[in-house]
């Protein structure tokens, strides 16, 4: 019976677009709820529905980032697998959080790369930071995506299943060819390296994501990084913040990152000083003069 659940699910966040990654969230999360209540889902009442999310919420003390997906899955599998038009779909609701995003200085970067062991984690990992990648993007990244007559890489399907380019830096396309040739894959920069390590020139798949998550994990341990909520997405926003100070037009890194709304990248601003240097003299040229009023 799960496996019939499972299956309809999947077929059904397909045919609405989601993309991989969306399919697995949603689905972990109506599996959470089966977990929890030991039952086939068609089982579980509104009323049941209703405490397992107070459960979630005030007993696990899950985030809201965490509560938001649990709804977003668990309304897509009983609206549109088991036909269940429920009121507290209506109005269950998670507030979004908002959280400035962690960013690296330069140097803490360059630190964190230095202490990556393997070559292909290393490849990866600086390929993600020189071209703002989010970490799915990076792995699904394919010799064909290189135009490296316009120094373009084309992000297929990225979020929201938008396609983009973003400029391929010199250092990053002689970076990728020296790690392409340890390998030749003809389709994938970044295949799966398998047993042994000698799969990667036939391998139709990417590198794992546990895999270079736990490569950079260990390589910030070892550069000494103890700002909190570092991880390779970290990296993405590192590269807006250091393109923002070094005078790119705010525009054109919403353009690179992918972002539909500039308010999106405008968080940047949070982490640089640049335009601000002299503001203080400026706020006190423009505000002289007030005081001779009661004169």
């Amino acid at each position: 019976m799960m496996k019939d659940y499972y299956e309809k699910s999947m077929r059904a966040l397909k045919l609405a677009g989601m993309s991989e990654r969306t399919q697995q969230c949603y689905t972990r999360s109506v599996r959470q709820m089966v977990d929890f209540y030991n039952k086939t889902p068609d089982l579980i009442t509104e009323v049941e529905l209703e405490d397992y999310f107070l459960h979630r919420q005030n007993e696990d003390q899950w985030s809201a980032a965490t509560m938001r997906i649990a709804y977003c899955g668990i309304r897509f599998f009983f609206q549109n697998v088991l036909k269940r038009e429920w009121h507290v779909f209506t109005y269950m609701n998670a507030k979004r959080e908002k959280k400035l995003p962690c960013v690296l200085s330069q140097k803490e970067v360059f630190d964190i790369l230095s202490f990556v062991t393997t070559f292909h984690n290393y490849a990866f990992l600086s390929t993600v930071y020189s071209c703002g990648f989010r970490l799915s993007e990076g792995l699904a990244l394919q010799v064909s995506d290189i135009d490296k007559d316009r120094m373009m890489i084309h992000v297929h399907r990225g979020k929201g299943a938008k396609d983009r380019f973003v400029p391929l830096p010199q250092n990053t396309l002689y970076l990728l060819r020296r790690y392409w040739v340890t390998h030749k894959n003809p389709m994938l920069i970044f295949p799966a390296m398998g047993r042994g390590g000698n799969q990667a020139p036939v391998s139709e798949t990417p590198m794992s994501i546990e895999g270079v998550q736990g490569a950079f994990r260990q390589a910030k341990v070892a550069a000494g990084i103890t700002k909190r909520r570092v991880s390779i997405h970290t990296l993405r926003h590192s590269y807006a913040t250091h393109l923002l100070e070094a005078g790119t037009n705010p525009r054109l890194i919403q353009r690179y990152m992918g972002h539909s709304q500039l308010e999106t990248t405008m968080v940047y601003f949070h982490f640089t000083n640049k335009g601000t240097e002299d503001a203080y003299e400026i706020i006190d040229r423009t505000m002289k003069g007030f005081d001779r009023v009661l004169n």
